[in-house]
């Protein structure tokens, strides 16, 4: 009796798996309407490019003023270990710094340019090759 009751339990717990399995899947419809949400998308992210570079630039400042600051400090600076200490500190910094800056100019000269296709940004133009008649 329980070998039957387990039959028909997994029956009706079988069945409707196999009916969405047997269902025909469905494909987004190609149209305008997909166009135009790759443009908007495409948009949003050329929006957050610029966004992303405009908090890159204030904290490269920030940055800057900050290192302009630990070096002011180390006028101020008696004791000599310490001293090294900071220099070493602002050494670093300003390597760091003048790191983030050149990144920072390097992406701004490459612009919308650094989303590739598929990134939304524009498609690729390889030269077609011209087959000889």
């Amino acid at each position: 009796m329980k070998v039957k009751s387990f039959l028909i339990g997994m029956i009706f717990a079988l069945t409707p798996m196999m009916w969405t399995q047997s269902a025909p899947g469905q494909a987004p419809a190609p149209g305008p309407g997909r166009g135009q949400s790759r443009a908007e998308h495409r948009q949003d992210m050329m929006e957050m490019h610029k966004q992303e570079m405009e908090e890159m630039k204030a904290d490269v400042e920030k940055m800057k003023s900050s290192l302009t600051q630990m070096k002011a400090n180390l006028l101020t600076i008696q004791n000599r270990n310490e001293m090294d200490r900071w220099r070493n500190n602002v050494e670093m910094w300003e390597t760091m710094v003048g790191h983030m800056d050149r990144m920072l100019k390097h992406m701004e000269s490459m612009g919308p340019s650094l989303m590739g296709p598929g990134m939304g940004g524009p498609p690729s133009t390889a030269p077609t090759e011209k087959k000889p008649d």
